[in-house]
């Protein structure tokens, strides 16, 4: 009876993920800073944006490491933590990124190892290799995938930037794990050096269009302002981050029209 109780907790708390993520909970939603802005985050320049779209490594022109962490509508089980690390390297610079999801009966990890490479002053792009592992108690076994993930930048001028990010473009026929097909694309603008505003589309196998608008306005020296919007159970979001001298500190908070909001708090630090 303990056991059926075990799997029956699990299952719904898989049910409540899946609901609330729009049906794809293998992609890790990293970076407070990006949930401020409704995550229209494949052409920003960003720590975590480096791994909504990998071609976004190629600017990164520092070492750096951050941690995140997701509280899925204040539910402890359904908790997200997160590492990334960012290493420059002439026109190509690495990642490497770690995430967990679940609790003691149920278990999501996520690895992926990132490059974002610049092809020529207008174009990058990236590609990061993915192992999903997933733990049950009871009687289910336990599940592993390998897939990829890959993108493009593309700066057609100063200001503007337009995303392309693909995430799994693997067969599913060739595996045994199920794992969605997501594409996402994307157009953003710098309005003035302390306003940029995006807008994004994403289509991933199995569930409906989402579209995404956000826009990060700086309010004073080292302190920005976030908000968004999000066609995905209608969800508006909402933000701030503050640059120290040893950190910048990121929350965000998105919200689902029924069961409430989820909140993000990111450290990022950089060596340079």
């Amino acid at each position: 009876m303990g056991s059926l109780h075990k799997i029956s907790v699990s299952v719904f708390f898989v049910f409540l993920s899946l609901t609330a993520s729009g049906g794809d909970p293998y992609r890790p939603s990293a970076g407070a800073g990006e949930a401020g802005m409704g995550y229209v985050c494949v052409m920003k320049n960003g720590f975590w944006s480096s791994f909504h779209n990998q071609a976004l490594l190629a600017d990164n022109t520092s070492f750096s490491f951050g941690f995140n962490y997701e509280s899925r509508f204040n539910i402890p089980e359904l908790g997200t933590r997160t590492l990334g690390i960012t290493i420059p390297s002439g026109k190509a610079s690495l990642g490497a990124l770690y995430s967990h999801f679940g609790y003691i009966d149920f278990k999501r990890d996520m690895t992926g190892l990132a490059c974002g490479i610049k092809l020529s002053n207008k174009i990058n792009a990236g590609v990061q290799v993915d192992y999903f592992s997933e733990r049950t108690t009871g009687e289910y076994s336990n599940h592993q995938a390998l897939t990829f993930e890959t993108g493009l930048l593309f700066k057609p001028s100063e200001n503007i930037r337009l995303g392309i990010h693909l995430f799994n473009p693997v067969p599913n026929s060739i595996r045994k794990t199920y794992l969605p097909t997501t594409l996402r694309i994307g157009a953003g603008t710098d309005l003035s050096k302390i306003l940029f505003t995006g807008v994004e589309a994403e289509m991933s196998s199995g569930n409906d269009l989402i579209i995404r608008t956000g826009f990060e306005y700086e309010a004073a020296r080292n302190l920005w302002l976030r908000g968004g919007f999000s066609t995905n159970n209608n969800s508006f979001c909402f933000g701030f981050g503050y640059l120290t001298k040893i950190a910048k500190l990121d929350l965000g908070f998105t919200t689902h029209e029924r069961l409430g909001v989820t909140s993000s708090i990111s450290l990022i630090f950089k060596i340079h």
